[in-house]
């Protein structure tokens, strides 16, 4: 059963004004009279009911504009008006809906049709209430789940965004399709000055996609800064993702390690468009091509985190670019495509232009984003960039001072594991050694390398004298490693206090090959421009000293550290 109503009966005739309130007053509903359109103005002002009975034609003010007052006093509640007329013409009755009635009531009046009316009418009212106050929750709602995700987004961006993006060597480009970008550009700088760079495209768009942006962007940070390498990083990324994302939802992402020293980059490219390697000397592009599946897909035994490595000289700029940029539409519903991004390229002339030149192209194709839009280049400088200070979670004030310890690391061990983190973070235990934990890693790094590769490994490093040699040296240390049966190396790692402050570290790394002329390499000092050769002479630049161990089999390096009062 319906609840009663107020309804105001605006009519200037007395006895119609009466018959109509005594039939309203019998169906249970309230009735407030008015015998002008004024009156009913005020009248509505004053008591809001929920139904009007209209007549068009009054003195004072006519039903017509008494009409439009009261829809505009109602606001976005629904009061229905039925007008109360005589008028059979059609363009007065045009006139009555224009004004805002909702129905006619012919005269004279019939008790039973104006009941019905009354009851249609007040369910449409019901039904326009229902649904402002759905509209108001649904803001309600609305507006709290902006500001969780603007919450959420400023803690993503300071996770996503702590890295070296700002770096001089890097120029980027992110549009998202919603307010969380499916999207993820990470950089960071490694201890050894190189750095890794990630450019992740997750499934879909929003707050969805980006929800495994955090988990992958502490791995990328954490583990780059303990040193570890692209497949270290790659395998936990993966894993985790596998872990945590549901069935269906991945990761494409192509992850790049740059080293300014080495002059190589190393690009592992899983389900991104294929990057762009563009050479500075001779304008030659070289695709970094998709190999893999996306993160997140493969569980750990099944993921394959193997790299391609290419010698870089400075100038040489990547470019990674997300499926969004060649998703773009035009107006005639063509995509952007790789044609087109090939096309810029192609005609670049100038390197420093050619992130500038990609842009104008999407501007110039004025596409509609399908997906969010992504896209990076990273310039290969000449020398590292300045690196960030590596952070520490403690004081350091409990440094171990006198201590030595050996490490021997055996075959099984060499084809699966990289000691240099583990080593690291030993080290930089000690406050004295952390302003140096750059070189400290660098110098691990290049006796580590120089021992697997030369020593356990024997291959020749005048290989890489040019670009076919360099790929060849590489094939052949994977081939080589992935045959290993036996051979080790070791390290000799010795604190030394010293008595007014301060300290020594050495380092000494055997290996089980058949040695080398330490003295020799160092005197024949390679050029800074050989793709070979120039590790030891790197070493003697960043350490104390550097030469042979006293037993004559391997390298002793030494750093020295102040006294942290002097």
């Amino acid at each position: 059963m319906s609840q009663p109503l107020s309804i105001l009966i605006a009519e200037d005739n007395a006895a119609d004004r009466l018959l109509l309130s005594t039939i309203v007053s019998r169906q249970g509903h309230r009735a407030l009279a008015a015998s002008n359109g004024l009156e009913a103005v005020a009248l509505f002002r004053q008591e809001q009911p929920q139904l009007v009975l209209m007549d068009a034609l009054m003195p004072v003010m006519d039903g017509f504009e008494a009409a439009k007052r009261i829809k505009q006093l109602a606001g976005d509640a629904l009061v229905p008006i039925i007008f109360l007329t005589s008028l059979t013409e059609n363009e007065a009755l045009v006139r009555c809906l224009e004004a805002g009635g909702d129905d006619f009531l012919a005269k004279p009046y019939n008790p039973v049709i104006l009941e019905a009316k009354i009851k249609a009418l007040d369910r449409l009212r019901r039904l326009q209430d229902t649904v402002l106050q759905q509209r108001d929750l649904i803001a309600r709602h609305n507006e709290h789940l902006l500001t969780e995700q603007r919450v959420a987004k400023a803690v993503f961006d300071k996770v996503a965004h702590t890295g070296c993006l700002s770096a001089p060597n890097i120029r980027y480009l992110q549009s998202p399709y919603a307010l969380f970008n499916g999207d993820l550009l990470l950089a960071a700088y490694k201890p050894s000055g190189g750095m890794h760079v990630l450019l992740g495209d997750f499934t879909g768009h929003g707050l969805p996609a980006a929800i495994g942006a955090m988990p992958l962007a502490e791995v990328f940070y954490g583990m780059t800064a303990k040193g570890y390498g692209l497949v270290d990083i790659l395998r936990e990324m993966n894993a985790k993702l596998k872990r945590i994302l549901p069935v269906g939802v991945f990761c494409c992402a192509a992850l790049v390690n740059l080293s300014f020293h080495r002059r190589v980059v190393e690009v592992w490219n899983g389900g991104l468009p294929n990057g762009h390697l563009r050479r500075a000397d001779s304008g030659e592009v070289v695709p970094l091509v998709s190999r893999h599946l996306p993160l997140g897909v493969l569980d750990p035994a099944s993921f394959d985190a193997r790299f391609e490595t290419y010698p870089v000289e400075t100038g040489d700029r990547l470019v990674l670019v997300s499926d969004g940029v060649l998703e773009t539409r035009n107006d005639a519903d063509e995509l952007f495509g790789d044609e087109r991004l090939q096309a810029v390229f192609d005609a670049n002339r100038q390197g420093d232009r050619l992130f500038e030149e990609i842009q104008q192209a999407l501007t110039a194709f004025r596409g509609q984003a399908q997906d969010d839009v992504s896209m990076i280049e990273v310039c290969v400088l000449d020398e590292t960039v300045e690196r960030a200070e590596l952070a520490f979670t403690d004081s350091g004030q409990a440094s171990p001072l006198d201590w030595a310890a050996s490490f021997e690391f055996r075959a099984q061990t060499l084809k699966r594991f990289n000691p240099l983190p583990f080593l690291l973070q030993l080290l930089l235990e000690v406050q004295g050694l952390r302003e140096q934990g750059g070189a400290i890693y660098t110098v691990l790094a290049e006796l580590y390398s120089n021992a697997l590769e030369h020593g356990v490994l024997d291959l020749d490093s005048s290989l890489k004298r040019d670009a076919e040699g360099f790929s060849r040296y590489y094939r052949e240390r994977s081939e080589r490693l992935a045959g290993l049966e036996q051979g080790y190396v070791r390290f000799h790692l010795e604190l030394v206090p010293q008595e007014k402050g301060g300290g020594r570290l050495l380092i000494r790394v055997e290996d089980s090959g058949k040695g080398f002329d330490l003295a020799g390499t160092l005197a024949r000092q390679p050029s800074m421009d050989s793709l070979c050769g120039r590790g030891l002479t790197l070493i003697s630049q960043l350490a104390a000293r550097c030469g042979p161990s006293e037993s004559g089999s391997g390298v002793c390096v030494e750093f020295r550290w102040p006294s942290q009062t002097s």
